[in-house]
């Protein structure tokens, strides 16, 4: 039974909701990065880079303590101001091309994440988890949500349609043309509605975002076991999430560009490829796989297309059928010679919402040897893998919305 609780979110007001908003620190690069501060005040990179004030770079702790000023800044200048009253918070975007996704944020379980009911599909990474923590446990909230998935409950759905026709409290567009909104859920009795059917699911799922609800449990379990009179109701207990129905997901696939053949040359790597694949060679014209287990492959000037041959290869569980793990077991590893895929420099990834002809150009530039390109994972994939408890390799999905910070603030 999954746990979802409203909380009072701590907001931009909604004059300047659109400049406050702000990509994954991460994304931009360092030249966004500065002219964004440079000429917006009000922007949420002022917090999570603190040192810009002093033009410093600034790590560790002394970088967790300054972003918590920083924070507590904002609040004091009225530009954060908390809702008095618990709720869960409609929240809409609608992307450049016209997609768009209806969920809830919410308050979600630490315990769901430590009892399964929060499934993951993905490795996290030992020390990020540590660093992450760390940090959680200095600033005291979460500025991002965790994008979680369930399945399609016409109840819910029929809240968020109704909650939609009366007048957002955010209505804004980014720079990159997707427009935000945002309402308040405050009726009890539609609280209680939304809660009760997901107390029905079993299971719901992390699309992306597993090192913030992996830190999100670690620093539960510290707080909690130092806590003498911990009962379950403290804030520590839950962490910010946005939960979307399955099929307002979109799963772009990670297509893969090495840099060398291992040593072999162009014929030697085709006749290793055909113990394993029927390969044909499409000249100049892009090939775009349509089915699993089909690639394309771009090579010295060529497409080709890579249709596997079933019977070499063994399915024995859920993720056997996935094409990255296909494409690694059948490939990757045992002929381009890559062991690591999260540390291999020889290999990079790109995202599926780019065309072929990007893993052309970055091959014709000289910079790779060859790219490979592949359909996308299917939801139904992503949770049969984490169903049975397994992970996928890095860079197997490139999942949509994805979320602006600042937005909705929960504190710990």
């Amino acid at each position: 039974m999954a746990k979802i609780i409203p909380f009072k979110a701590v907001r931009p007001t909604r004059a300047i909701v659109g400049l406050v908003a702000a990509r994954p620190y991460q994304s931009y690069t360092v030249e966004e990065r500065e002219s964004r501060m440079d000429y917006n005040p009000y922007s949420f990179l002022h917090i999570v880079n603190p040192g810009y004030k002093y033009h410093q770079t600034i790590h560790g702790e002394a970088r967790y303590k300054l972003v918590r000023n920083r924070y507590l800044e904002f609040k004091e200048d009225g530009i954060f101001i908390q809702d008095e009253k618990p709720s869960l918070y409609v929240y809409k975007i609608v992307d450049r091309h016209g997609q768009k996704f209806n969920g809830i944020i919410a308050a979600t379980s630490a315990k769901d994440y430590e009892n399964n009911v929060i499934k993951k599909h993905e490795d996290t990474i030992a020390k990020r988890e540590q660093t992450f923590k760390s940090y959680l446990k200095t600033v005291g909230f979460n500025a991002e949500p965790v994008l979680l998935t369930y399945p399609d409950n016409k109840v819910i759905s029929s809240i968020i349609e109704q909650t939609q026709k009366n007048h957002a409290e955010f209505e804004f567009t980014m720079t990159y043309r997707d427009t935000h909104y945002l309402w308040k859920i405050e009726d009890e009795e539609a609280i209680n509605q939304i809660q009760n059917e997901f107390e029905k699911m079993k299971t719901i799922y992390i699309a992306d975002g597993h090192h913030r609800s992996s830190s999100s449990y670690l620093l539960y379990k510290d707080e909690k076991d130092k806590n003498p009179n911990h009962n379950g109701t403290e804030s520590y207990n839950f962490f910010m999430s946005y939960l979307i129905p399955e099929s307002d997901l979109v799963i772009h696939e990670f297509n893969r560009l090495v840099k060398d053949l291992n040593g072999l040359t162009k014929e030697a790597f085709l006749i290793r490829l055909d113990s394993a694949y029927r390969i044909e060679n499409r000249g100049n014209i892009p090939y775009t796989p349509s089915k699993p287990h089909h690639f394309s492959m771009y090579l010295d000037g060529n497409f080709y297309s890579l249709y596997l041959r079933k019977a070499r290869y063994k399915v024995n569980t859920a993720l056997d059928e996935l094409d990255a793990e296909l494409l690694y077991k059948t490939i990757l590893q045992p002929i381009l010679g890559i062991n690591d895929l999260r540390n291999d420099n020889r290999i990079e990834y790109v995202n599926g919402k780019h065309d072929i002809i990007t893993i052309k150009s970055s091959v014709d530039s000289g910079e790779f040897k060859i790219g490979f390109g592949m359909c996308p994972a299917t939801i139904k994939q992503i949770k049969n893998i984490a169903n049975e408890g397994l992970t996928m390799p890095p860079k197997s999905t490139y999942i949509l919305p994805k979320l602006r910070s600042g937005i909705t603030i929960y504190e710990f």
